[in-house]
């Protein structure tokens, strides 16, 4: 894996906490020059829609920095959240870590 490439794998809820803390990662490794990032949500159980408004400010943030995002291991809820807002059609969304890795090397 490059090192421009960086995988963040949160845990638990993505509320108004969760959300801003997964900004502020995501802010630092763009601060340190990273370009490609994976959030990889197998372990989360939850998202709200705090959550969701700090998943696009994440996104263009990440644009803003000409750098991509890509998300995966969804849970049913997750899935549903984007899809209902059309989220789903924003961001990149692959099924899996191998699937990005995949994305990546092509």
């Amino acid at each position: 894996m490059s090192t421009s490439v960086r995988v963040l794998e949160p845990e638990g809820m993505i509320d108004s906490v969760g959300g801003n803390q997964l900004r502020r990662e995501v802010a630092d490794l763009l601060d340190a020059g990273i370009e490609t990032i994976l959030l990889d949500f197998q372990n989360i159980t939850f998202m709200d829609s705090s959550g969701l408004g700090a998943m696009v400010a994440t996104l263009q943030a990440v644009r803003a920095k000409g750098a991509t995002l890509y998300l995966c291991s969804l849970n049913d809820q997750l899935k549903i959240i984007l899809e209902m807002t059309k989220m789903d059609k924003i961001f990149t969304i692959l099924p899996d870590r191998a699937a990005f890795d995949l994305a990546i090397e092509s």
